[in-house]
């Protein structure tokens, strides 16, 4: 009986996660286009048959970027709730969060070129 209940409740939390994830996707302007990036390179490393070390790099850092984003959202949504007035202290959370994003996406932005332009000058050479 308490091994059904820790299955369960295993499948609940990766529940709850899944609707977190689609909650963001559905709400947040700047996850769509993570996301959006992300299948770019996908499609872009399919085709330009980049190697496995440059596909695990590829995958960690879009768990990166989303996962920032996901923080973010989070962080956004509970300064929102706690502070009903404009506070300096909610804008800097607010802000700390997003700039979070905003280095982890320009870093991965930064790898993306160092993989993929070598091989965009190849194909074109």
């Amino acid at each position: 009986m308490k091994y059904r209940k820790k299955i369960k409740s295993l499948a609940n939390s990766f529940k709850y996660a899944g609707e977190g994830i689609l909650a963001s996707f559905k709400s947040e302007r700047n996850m769509k286009i993570h996301v959006l990036i992300m299948f770019l390179v996908m499609i872009f490393g399919f085709l330009l048959n980049i190697s496995l070390i440059e596909w695990i790099i590829c995958i960690i850092l879009f768990g990166l970027v989303i996962g920032a984003e996901l923080f973010n959202t989070a962080i956004e949504t509970v300064v929102d709730m706690i502070s009903l007035e404009k506070s300096a202290k909610a804008k800097l959370a607010k802000d700390v969060s997003a700039g979070a994003v905003l280095l982890v996406a320009i870093s991965s932005v930064i790898i993306g070129l160092i993989i993929f332009v070598p091989k965009i000058i190849k194909l074109f050479s």
